[in-house]
């Protein structure tokens, strides 16, 4: 009798279990569309609600005007996270959705940038003002450049150039900027704007309009003062031409007529011959006739895809692309249990140096181009395998209606051709006792961001151990300017007078782990040597390495300096929670990452990027410091609205607390030649890793049936057992590439 109670207890547990993971993965996926991206139809209702406010006065962004008050942007705002985990914990109503759009007022006395929540969704009835953490007020003049700006941009050139026509012409070999029919000239402009706050002056360099004209540099490079919202009074500050500085274009002009300055004579210009394309050249042994490699799924996905809910070998998570900074995933799970409540790119810079102008002046940071918009279409077969599920993204950004982004975002589960473990056990005797291995399969969450010359892969990969990896792969066309001979102390001669300057890509995460709960601390881990007398022959000692744990009391204490010894180990953990063995349990970040800092500490610019002193800091949780950077601290760095620093400035301690890891991966770029026609991402991805510390008994990976285990009978035979069918079925696609790469108002 006892027994049998015995068994009907635990029959009863085990059925609890369930319905509790049941349950937890119904109000996953019920809480994941709080993530969700603003659809085109909010938008609509969004910029409606607001144009109908006469108080704010609201014109078409894309009027010509700079006098005017229009939307810059609108996103989605984050609910508070504890409103959200009611959500997502207790299956509780959602938090409504609200939108954050940022308004540019230049249509007033004191021209402004205001930012502003909106809400309800869809169906909006109230606005209020948004601001930052100390009240900072945003600069007109850090605002990003808008397409009516850079209509303006281009007036002011064409005029420029009308006046070295002559000088542009002849060096050039037939390219101009005015007038121009086949053989144009384009331009890149340079940010920061200006040496110190409140400016709005930007160095424009001009290149050769063709097939990858950001390494066609012709030497020429003028900086225009357009603070003033009336462009006819924009005016010419410095011009820059074959390591010559002038104060006006008419005086280069007039040098160039008297010959008094030495010239510069392009090679000519060939089109069948152009070292910036992608038309293959060289030799090549590999046969033509075939394809590659194909990635296949024999009996189609094992993933499932609802929204922006994903659910994958125990995994779940939500994601979106923020239109100001990118990918971002919520409530990462493993087995129901929530690893990280956010995991989400922040911001990318990429700080150059240079002997020209514009070269020396170039600090890309690039939120403040709207990068999280720059996720233009992905090739099938090329971004992302043909049998990958693409899905469309939507963006309001210096626009007057939403943005359709076709197939901009990617998944799909790969083997990475390499086991996730395997044994062979010898029996040395010619054979062996058994075989066993499991391979490795991977989901892949992807998308890109195309920021001018540069291309970024974002990618999220998520393994069957509990292991999730963060990685960005670098590839695009280099940042290139016109060649001098002292330019060699910047970087490699890539081409005839064309210079590929040296630069840092730096990488900022934010990372809010929920080890087992809010509740988590943060310790690193380092060895040393200890040296003790050998207790099995006291006449000899013994040296080995010693674990050392330090206990992380403090958000300053927990900020680590590039420069310094970063640990060998960082640990986050519940101090409340043990696994069956009696460690806490825990996650730890792993870095792939060749990092350093850009500039010396509150260096001018250095102040906007203050989260690049350090590869990790750890702080509590707030809702009123959701990023570490925005799209203002490009035209502002000096004075940054969101300023990283400010985070851990009071030094708040950080056991047994919400905590969020903000981790910088990033590398040192010295471009050479291979870097023409285009950098490739071999050996340009860094990232880091989330890998479970003691939080699961054993590798949760043994859930698995993909395993093979081979034994050796008695016959010499192999006895292969296996959880899966036997027979791999064989497909590949029979629909032809195609590829549209469009992006439109919807």
């Amino acid at each position: 009798m006892a027994m049998r109670c015995f068994c009907l207890l635990l029959v009863l547990l085990l059925a609890l279990d369930v319905c509790e993971g049941d349950r937890g993965r119904e109000w996953a996926h019920h809480g994941a569309s709080m993530f969700a991206d603003l659809t085109p139809n909010e938008m609509r209702d969004v910029r409606d609600y607001l144009q109908g406010k006469p108080e704010l006065g609201l014109t078409a962004a894309r009027g010509k005007s700079l006098k005017k008050n229009s939307i810059l942007l609108m996103e989605l705002h984050l609910p508070r996270k504890h409103e959200a985990l009611r959500a997502l914990d207790r299956g509780q109503a959602k938090p409504m959705r609200q939108a954050r759009v940022v308004v540019q007022f230049g249509n007033q006395s004191q021209p402004n940038i205001t930012e502003i929540i909106v809400s309800p969704l869809p169906f909006p009835t109230s606005y209020r003002e948004k601001t930052f953490k100390g009240d900072k007020p945003i600069r007109f003049e850090s605002r990003p450049i808008t397409e009516a700006e850079y209509s303006h941009i281009i007036g002011i050139l064409q005029k420029i150039t009308a006046k070295v026509h002559k000088v542009l012409f002849e060096t050039t070999g037939g390219f101009s900027f005015h007038n121009c029919t086949d053989r144009c000239l384009t331009f890149a402009d340079i940010a920061p704007r200006g040496l110190e706050s409140g400016e709005r002056r930007t160095w424009i360099m001009l290149q050769k309009f063709v097939e990858g004209y950001f390494i066609h540099p012709v030497g020429f490079e003028v900086l225009v003062n357009h603070k003033d919202l009336n462009p006819e009074r924009w005016t010419v500050e410095k011009v820059w031409y074959n390591g010559q500085y002038f104060d006006k274009v008419e005086e280069l002009a007039d040098q160039y007529e008297k010959g008094t300055l030495e010239k510069v004579k392009l090679p000519d210009h060939d089109d069948k011959d152009l070292y910036s394309t992608y038309i293959p050249r060289g030799h090549s042994n590999t046969r033509t006739d075939i394809h590659g490699p194909k990635l296949v799924e024999p009996q189609g996905p094992r993933y499932h895809v609802d929204g922006n809910f994903v659910e994958y070998a125990g995994w779940s998570f939500a994601f979106r692309v923020r239109s100001s900074a990118g990918l971002q995933i919520f409530d990462l799970r493993f087995n129901g249990e929530r690893i990280a409540y956010e995991v989400s790119l922040q911001e990318a810079i990429a700080f150059y140096s240079g002997d020209t102008p514009a070269a020396m002046q170039t600090k890309y940071i690039d939120a403040g181009w709207a990068m999280g918009t720059l996720d233009y279409e992905l090739a099938p077969g090329i971004d992302c395998p043909e049998i990958a599920t693409f899905l469309d993204l939507h963006h309001y950004y210096d626009t007057d209606k939403p943005v359709h982004y076709k197939n901009a975002l990617c998944v799909f589960e790969m083997t990475t051709g390499m086991p996730l473990r395997r044994h062979f056990n010898n029996n040395f005797q010619g054979g062996y006792n058994f075989f066993g291995g499991l391979e490795n399969h991977v989901l892949v969450l992807r998308t890109t961001s195309t920021v001018y010359n540069y291309d970024y892969i974002w990618d999220f990969l998520f393994y069957q151990n509990g292991v999730m990896e963060s990685r960005v792969s670098a590839t695009g066309y280099i940042h290139a300017t016109f060649f001098t001979p002292n330019g060699l102390h910047y970087g490699s001669k890539v081409y005839n007078y064309v210079l590929g300057n040296l630069h840092t890509h730096l990488i900022h995460y934010k990372v809010d782990l929920d080890i087992a709960g809010r509740k988590n601390s943060f310790e690193s881990m380092n060895l040393k040597y200890v040296n003790f007398t050998n207790p099995w022959s006291h006449k000899h000692s013994v040296v080995q390495s010693k674990l050392v744990k330090t206990q992380h009391q403090t958000e300053r204490g927990a900020a680590f300096r590039f420069g310094k010894k970063f640990p060998r180990y960082v640990h986050f953990y519940n101090p409340n929670e043990k696994n069956k063995w009696g460690h806490q349990k825990g996650y730890r970040i792993q870095y792939n990452s060749h990092a350093d800092s850009v500039l010396p500490r509150g260096w001018m610019e250095e102040n906007g990027i203050s989260w690049s002193r350090y590869p990790l800091a750890v702080t509590r949780h707030k809702d009123s410091e959701p990023t570490s950077s925005s799209i203002y601290t490009q035209n502002d760095p000096w004075e940054p609205v969101v300023s990283f620093e400010d985070y851990i400035r009071n030094d708040e301690s950080i056991i047994n607390q919400d905590l969020v890891a903000w981790v910088t991966v990033g590398f040192l770029h010295v471009p050479h030649s291979e870097d023409i026609p285009n950098t490739a991402t071999p050996g340009n991805a860094v990232g880091f890793f989330l890998r479970p510390f003691n939080f699961f008994d054993e590798d949760p990976s043994l859930a698995s049936r993909s395993t093979v285990i081979v034994r050796q009978v008695k016959e010499g035979k192999p006895k292969v057992q296996r959880w899966t069918p036997e027979v791999v079925g064989h497909c590949v696609t029979d629909r032809p590439f195609f590829y549209n790469g469009t992006y439109a108002g919807v």
